[in-house]
């Protein structure tokens, strides 16, 4: 199990979710124990430039949980959720 962060953005959008929509919550940790419990997480598909550095899963049909990988510390760093129409337009 490597290490993992997660940004104080995500952190709010989970705790909605733990009120409103609690089996897509639960969705997201099972996914997120995944990502950290893989033996490679290179698999995971790189966004296009300027968010080549991010990786991203998809999450039910039509959402992405987006998250960067640093190889040298082994750590995992998860940034935000949203709708796939939306999240490919953000700035991180």
């Amino acid at each position: 199990m490597r290490k993992f962060e997660i940004e104080e953005k995500l952190h709010k959008i989970l705790k909605k979710l733990s009120k409103k929509d609690k089996l897509k919550y639960e969705i997201i940790w099972k996914k997120i124990k995944e990502i950290i419990n893989i033996s490679d997480v290179e698999h995971y598909k790189n966004l296009r430039a300027p968010l080549h550095e991010f990786k991203r899963v998809h999450i039910d049909k039509s959402f992405v949980l987006v998250f960067k990988y640093n190889k040298a510390k082994d750590e995992v760093r998860f940034y935000d959720f949203d709708h796939l129409d939306k999240i490919y337009v953000k700035k991180f």
